[in-house]
C-alpha cells in the first residue's frame, strides 16, 4: 500500500497541521510555493546542478564484500550518504529547501538539529546563499556534538543552546517553532526531518527521495533485480523515508526501520499530536511526550514522521529496536571490516542487518542506508569504550 502524498498532508490518519492560525497562514504559503516549484523545470535544473556539483551526487551503492563474507547469507550493499558534502543525507533536503527559500525572498533561516548534521548542512547552504542562519540545538547535544557546533559557527551560523526540558532534539524543535511563531513574516524554517505540520513531511520526503531513486537504479544495474530489503535508522525519519520512497510501491521489498531501544516510538508509541502534527508518539501517564535517550543524538526523539506512522500501522514497513551495545559493536565492525566509520545513527541499521543477514540466502540482497559518516561521533565513542 502506498502512503500517498496529499495536499492536505495526511498519510492515513497521521499528519495534518495543528498550529496557531497565524502560523497556519505561513504554512499555507509555504505549501503553495512548494507545490508550485517542485515540478518546475527551472527549479529542478538548479536543484540537480547543486546536488551534482556541490553535494557530490550521485553517490555510490557499495558492495560490502567483507561484511557479506563475515556475516554469511545475504549480499550487503551500502548506500553511501556518508560521502555527501557535510557528511550525511541532510544536505539533500537542505539544498532543496534553500532554493525554495531563495525563491520566496527569505533572508533569515532557522533550523533545529540533534546530532548537528542538519545544522551543519543548513549553515553550509546559508553561507553559500548569503542568508542569516540561526540553529537551535539542545544543550546536552551541544556537549555531545561540540565539533559540529564549532563547524556551524565556523560557517557563520548562530547556535542557540536550548536548556529547557531534556535539552535535546525535541526541545530544540520547540524553540525553533517558537521563533517561527514570532518571526514567520521574515523567517524560513528549514526543518530537517520528515516531521512537523504539513507541508514539511511531504516536502522533506520529496527532496530526500533522491536516495532511493539512485539506489533503485544502481541495484538494477548491478544485480538486475530489486533488493529483498532496505534498512535505515529511524529518529524523526528523514533518511529512512528517503531510502524507502521509491520502493513503497514494490511489495517484494521489505522496508525495515531501526530505532534505539530507549526511544522505541514505533514499538510502544500511540497516536498523538506533537510539534503540530499527528503521529505515533511516546507519551507518559499524563499524556506528555516521554523522555527518550539514544547514544545517537539524531535519533533522540519521542515522535516519528507521519508517513512512517502510516507505513507501520498499514503493515507496509517493519520497525525494530537495537541496543546501545549492539550499535557500538556495529560501529566498530563496519570500521574494521570495510574501512568505513559510520555515524552512530547509521550504525543502528548496520546492527540489525547483522541479525537478519545470516538467515537469508546468498542470492538475497540487503541495502543498508548509510545515512552519515562517524567523524562527529569518534570522540564520544572513544570515551564510551574507555569506561
Amino acid at each position: 500500500m502506498s502512503a500517498d502524498q496529499t495536499r492536505d498532508g495526511y498519510f492515513g490518519e497521521f499528519g495534518g497541521s495543528f498550529i496557531p492560525p497565524m502560523l497556519q497562514e505561513a504554512m499555507d504559503y509555504l505549501s503553495k510555493q512548494f507545490y508550485t516549484f517542485k515540478d518546475d523545470p527551472e527549479f529542478n535544473r538548479e536543484l540537480d546542478y547543486y546536488l551534482k556539483e556541490y553535494v557530490g551526487r550521485e553517490n555510490p551503492l557499495t558492495y560490502a564484500e567483507q561484511l557479506t563474507r563475515s556475516w554469511g547469507g545475504a549480499k550487503i550493499y551500502l548506500k553511501r550518504e556518508d560521502l555527501n558534502h557535510t557528511g550525511a543525507h541532510k544536505i539533500n533536503n537542505v539544498v532543496g529547501q534553500i532554493l525554495l527559500a531563495k525563491r520566496m525572498g527569505a533572508k533569515r533561516v532557522i533550523a533545529e538539529t540533534g546530532a548537528g548534521q542538519h545544522g551543519v548542512a543548513t549553515a553550509t547552504a546559508c553561507a553559500m546563499f548569503d542568508m542569516e542562519c540561526v540553529i537551535y540545538m539542545g544543550a546536552e547535544d551541544t556537549r555531545r556534538q561540540a565539533l559540529n557546533v564549532f563547524r556551524m559557527e565556523l560557517l557563520g551560523a548562530k547556535v542557540v543552546p536550548v536548556t529547557k526540558g531534556q535539552a535535546r532534539l525535541k526541545d530544540a524543535v520547540d524553540e525553533a517553532l517558537n521563533d517561527l511563531v514570532e518571526n514567520y513574516k521574515n523567517t524560513f524554517y528549514l526543518l530537517g526531518s520528515a516531521v512537523g505540520p504539513h507541508p514539511f513531511p511531504t516536502m522533506v520526503k520529496h527532496f530526500q527521495s533522491v536516495v532511493s531513486k539512485e539506489s533503485k537504479k544502481q541495484i538494477l544495474e548491478k544485480e538486475g533485480r530489486l533488493p529483498d530489503a532496505i534498512l535505515a535508522c529511524v529518529g524523526g525519519g528523514s533518511n529512512a523515508i528517503g531510502a524507502f520512497a521509491h520502493y513503497i510501491d514494490e511489495p517484494s521489498v521489505r522496508l525495515i526501520g531501526v530505532e534505539p531501544e530507549l526511544a522505541p516510538t514505533m514499538t510502544e508509541g500511540v497516536p498523538g499530536i506533537i510539534h503540530g502534527f499527528r503521529c505515533l508518539v511516546l507519551l507518559d501517564e499524563e499524556g506528555n511526550p516521554k523522555p527518550t535517550y539514544s547514544i545517537a543524538a539524531g535519533l533522540d526523539y519521542p515522535g516519528i514522521g507521519p508517513e512512517h506512522s502510516h507505513l507501520k500501522t498499514s503493515g507496509r514497513a517493519e520497525y525494530v529496536t537495537v541496543s546501545n551495545e549492539e550499535v557500538l559493536a556495529a560501529f566498530q565492525e563496519l570500521s574494521r571490516t570495510e574501512g568505513i566509520i559510520p555515524a552512530l545513527e547509521s550504525a543502528h541499521a548496520v546492527a540489525h542487518a547483522k541479525k537478519i543477514a545470516p538467515s537469508m540466502s546468498p542470492e538475497q540482497i540487503l541495502i543498508i542506508n548509510l545515512s552519515g559518516r562517524g567523524d562527529k561521533d569518534v570522540e564520544q565513542v572513544f570515551h564510551m569504550l574507555k569506561k
